[in-house]
């Protein structure tokens, strides 16, 4: 009997120490994964990258910088890298349609990771589901790759700036150039130094309290006259304001039109004398009659152009006249003497 109750006894301490180191392990586990869980506490998604630079098996999924799962496996798939990965069913609400996924790194030295964008917005992945690709972060690589490229065009741009190409090269490698544009810049301050000293109609301008009074008080005068017009004042005013003299004016436009309209139609003397041909050639040849008749009495032809031109005719006529008016005087004074009217009767 007390054999029996040793066996169980040591049995007992057998089995206890088993359940502490199954404890222990189970600890150092779940330790160990982190926020991970057991296995039965995970489930799987997937996504797909163009590429997975130092992406493997076993490296971190994170959800908002926080790991909570691992990588089980990338495998090509048509033209792209598919990644299988578990996470914990407790961040499942967290891993949406809403989430995206990004290829991040751990390191500098290349190691890469799943990073995940939390939303609760849209509906919950399911067990094997796809969560959308995300815009890839700039990698090491990249960065490198873009860092090479800046320095080969730094040094192309160098190399054109040594060899004279370009506005900067020119400046640099020839003289000309250069005595140009110092001349430039000693025209230019001289320039500013006689804006300073008050020469010129810009210095004066500048420097004479006149001048600038004077110009302050033609924008006044002109800002005076802009009040005005828009306040309708003169006729200048009146034409902007007014719509009575508007319309005046518009119907006394309309008037010339008509009246304008009419002469180019042959309307009325003036039309006819603009249009009409046969009118035009009658008053053409009664000026050129009118004209000939102005030359001969000018050559003195005719009874009117003698007249006009002979001193010995007009005296003869002034004197024929007088004569008959002084006869017609005496013979109003005394008629019968001139005037004797016998009547017989057979």
């Amino acid at each position: 009997m007390p054999r029996t109750r040793s066996l169980a006894w040591s049995e007992l301490k057998l089995g206890v120490l088993t359940i502490v180191a199954v404890v222990i392990a189970a600890t150092t586990i779940f330790m160990v994964t982190g926020g991970q869980g057991f296995f039965w506490q995970r489930y799987s998604l997937k996504t797909r990258f163009a590429t997975v630079p130092g992406l493997k098996s076993g490296s971190p999924v994170r959800l908002a910088g926080v790991e909570v799962g691992t990588v089980s496996s990338v495998l090509p798939v048509d033209e792209l890298a598919e990644v299988t990965f578990e996470v914990n069913t407790r961040w499942r609400d967290r891993i949406t349609t809403r989430s995206v996924a990004r290829l991040g790194s751990v390191s500098l030295l290349g190691e890469a990771a799943v990073d995940i964008t939390p939303s609760t917005s849209g509906t919950p992945i399911p067990e094997g589901g796809y969560v959308p690709q995300g815009r890839t972060a700039a990698q090491l690589s990249d960065i490198t790759d873009q860092a090479g490229q800046g320095i080969q065009e730094l040094t192309s741009l160098i190399q054109d700036v040594r060899g004279g190409r370009g506005t900067v090269g020119k400046l640099i490698t020839d003289e000309q150039l250069y005595v140009e544009l110092h001349r430039f810049v000693t025209s230019a301050g001289d320039l500013t130094e006689g804006l300073k000293s008050g020469r010129g109609t810009l210095g004066k301008l500048l420097n004479d309290p006149a001048g600038a009074n004077a110009l302050e008080t033609s924008l006044k005068n002109i800002e005076s006259l802009t009040r005005q017009l828009n306040a309708g004042e003169g006729s200048l005013g009146k034409l902007l304001k007014d719509d009575a003299f508007a319309n005046s004016l518009s119907s006394t436009t309309s008037n010339i039109d008509q009246v304008v309209a009419r002469l180019n139609e042959g309307e009325g003397t003036a039309g006819k004398l603009l249009n009409d041909p046969a009118l035009y050639n009658r008053l053409n040849s009664l000026s050129e009659r009118l004209d000939q008749v102005l030359t001969r009495l000018d050559n003195g032809e005719g009874t009117a152009g003698q007249l006009l031109k002979d001193r010995q005719l007009y005296d003869n006529m002034n004197k024929v006249l007088t004569d008959a008016s002084a006869l017609l005087a005496e013979i109003t004074k005394n008629p019968k003497r001139y005037l004797n009217v016998k009547v017989s009767i057979f």
